[in-house]
């Protein structure tokens, strides 16, 4: 089997890239004969379409990414498999989805999403995005490079640490996550929350109002807002140097961060919904909290950033939900079950590494791959 991976590559610390990455690397390893190419470099996917003569071509992105993912390599003969996230609203391509043969998603909640918005699904496969468990495993927090960030980040050695990381902390959970520390304050271990986060001015905008949360709260010098732009060889020592990772995220089609936390041995706090009923085990890997809420919207306008030449309203037949939020009382709990019992901590987090190891290893899903497109379309 030849496959070319349309991706960002060369890659960055993003999602998306970090996915296409992984699928890459376990594909070379498990022997299979590929190539990674930038999605949306037309003249060097036509050169890899000419002397490479892929079997398939998978492409790493959402539903607006298709032109690149599908109708590009379409004009050349070649057979697309889209491997696609989603952003709570297809607005436009059911009619190219449909017509594939294949789609894999990265989890049954963006299936589900999917087909709501009119994609037929019996031509939908989930592959769940692969984890490095060699670079992502369990270190001690006496390991001087995971010692040094909780010394860069002011947290000491007998302070709890509980992280969430993004591009933003308020669409990771954070904001419940810091209302639920209110509550137990006092009544646990000296703790800090730190939250690192992706330099942008949408970031920066939404830290002052979340900064602003934590000072009301009457937490502020107990939180760390940490905005740096970081790689992705310095993502498995923060993980490590942590001690809970909460990220009771608002939307999530897989949760890539949630799988590595626990691939290094770190308990998660998640929510009870979406992507996590695939990835977390409720009470052994993670504690799930209940939704409390979920955002709807009876209509939309959609445009140039969705994918659509120009923008337009649509209106939904039934309200879409396009965000959760988890329960802070149940968050609030969890945290106060985890942060005193330092041997369930330890024992939740060998649970997540052995799920992580078993189920979404990157070399484990890249074998996946290949049994549903031998199965399905009958190459090998």
């Amino acid at each position: 089997m030849k496959v070319l991976v349309l991706t960002e590559y060369p890659p960055s610390a993003g999602g998306l890239s970090t996915q296409g990455q992984m699928f890459y690397r376990g594909l070379r390893e498990i022997g299979v004969d590929v190539h990674p190419v930038h999605l949306e470099s037309p003249l060097e996917k036509e050169w890899y379409f000419r002397w490479f003569r892929p079997d398939v071509v998978v492409g790493i992105g959402y539903w607006g990414h298709l032109p690149h993912l599908v109708l590009h390599p379409q004009q050349f003969g070649i057979t697309a498999i889209p491997w696609l996230v989603a952003d709570g609203f297809i607005a436009k391509y059911q009619d190219v989805l449909n017509a594939l043969p294949l789609i894999l998603v990265t989890s049954n909640w963006v299936k589900d999403v999917y087909m709501r918005d009119g994609i037929r699904g019996d031509n939908i496969e989930v592959l769940p995005v692969g984890c490095d468990t060699v670079s992502f495993a369990p270190r001690s927090h006496n390991d001087p490079k995971v010692r040094s960030i909780r010394e860069a980040l002011g947290v000491s050695d007998d302070q709890i640490m509980i992280l969430t990381a993004g591009g933003d902390a308020t669409s990771k959970g954070a904001q419940e996550v810091m209302r639920a520390l209110a509550l137990i304050n006092g009544k646990v271990p000296d703790w800090r929350y730190v939250c690192k986060l992706w330099p942008q001015q949408r970031t920066v905008e939404q830290n002052l109002v979340d900064l602003q949360l934590a000072a009301d709260l009457g937490i502020e010098k107990k939180v760390i807002f940490s905005t740096n732009v970081v790689s992705h060889n310095f993502m498995p020592y923060l993980l490590a140097a942590c001690d809970i990772y909460a990220a009771p995220s608002r939307l999530e089609g897989f949760g890539m961060i949630q799988v590595e936390a626990n691939a290094c041995g770190r308990p998660v706090i998640a929510i009870n919904a979406m992507a996590f009923l695939d990835t977390m085990v409720q009470g052994e890997t993670a504690f799930l909290a209940a939704v409390a809420e979920e955002r709807k919207i009876t209509e939309g306008v959609f445009g140039d950033g969705n994918g659509d030449d120009n923008s337009r309203r649509v209106v939904f037949p039934n309200p879409r939900t396009v965000e959760f939020r988890a329960s802070v009382p149940d968050i609030a709990q969890y945290l106060l079950t985890l942060m005193t019992d330092a041997g369930l901590r330890r024992r939740m987090g060998e649970a997540g590494r052995k799920h992580v190891t078993e189920l979404f290893d990157y070399r484990q899903v890249a074998r996946q791959f290949v049994k549903i497109v031998s199965g399905r379309l009958g190459i090998r």
